[in-house]
């Protein structure tokens, strides 16, 4: 995949970012863990790099995972519970990933990260139709939109000022890590790049599915690289989610 080298005196851990706003680690609800026990050793990996809280956002996407709050909050209880069971003491809460598409319905009782922030994310060929107008009336609703991995959304990479718009209509940005590190590619982390260098990101998250993930992080966070690439960056994750 790829390799990082080691420094002396480095930052090996993540606690400086220490809340994870964005992940699939629930079992068995969409493209992520499969099963309570992937669930725990993805949590249980992550808790040792040094997150201490976990905002699981499975999706919510009508053609591929019709999820509800039944169906999250059953796969949280269980997991909390398995948890406790284990006497791991570990926070975990859980919101929702919606897709924005023709599907995609705006009420009051979105599932949402504390303090009415509602992650969304579009398809990574083309922009949905009329997402000005939905950030607008998601904003009328009194929600706070973040869009979820901005630097993966190919229909952008050829005009990345196209990114601005998003921001003038108060859009937060959330970087997924793993692009910084390549791992989706290099237009991908070419985008993540500009974003960083233009200050436009406000919250960063593992977006976590599987094993291949976490191995990609460890190697990233514990040779120093994540730090040394991201940690003089001010992500708003400890401020409003903590």
């Amino acid at each position: 995949m790829f390799t990082f080298f080691k420094r002396k005196n480095q930052v090996e851990d993540i606690e400086w970012l220490g809340v994870d706003i964005h992940s699939h680690l629930l079992p068995g609800i969409d493209d992520g863990s499969p099963d309570l026990e992937q669930s725990l050793k993805l949590i249980k990996g992550l808790n040792n790099l040094g997150f201490s809280k976990f905002l699981c956002t499975p999706h919510i996407f009508e053609e591929l995972y019709p999820n509800n709050s039944n169906t999250i909050g059953t796969a949280l209880d269980e997991v909390r519970n398995e948890l406790k069971n284990r006497g791991l003491d570990v926070c975990v809460d859980a919101a929702a990933e919606y897709m924005v598409d023709e599907n995609f319905k705006i009420t009051d009782e979105l599932l949402c990260l504390p303090g009415k922030y509602v992650l969304i994310e579009m398809s990574y060929l083309s922009e949905t139709p009329g997402i000005d107008q939905v950030i607008f009336e998601l904003k009328i609703r009194g929600y706070h939109v973040i869009l979820a991995h901005p630097e993966r959304y190919s229909f952008n990479h050829d005009n990345l000022g196209r990114f601005n718009r998003y921001k003038e209509i108060g859009v937060l940005f959330q970087l997924n890590l793993l692009s910084v590190c390549g791992y989706y590619g290099k237009e991908v982390k070419r985008a993540a790049d500009y974003l960083l260098e233009n200050s436009l990101y406000d919250l960063a998250a593992t977006d976590l599915h599987h094993n291949r993930h976490l191995h990609g992080l460890s190697a990233a966070i514990t040779s120093g690289f994540l730090f040394r690439k991201l940690g003089g960056y001010n992500f708003r994750n400890k401020e409003l989610f903590s």
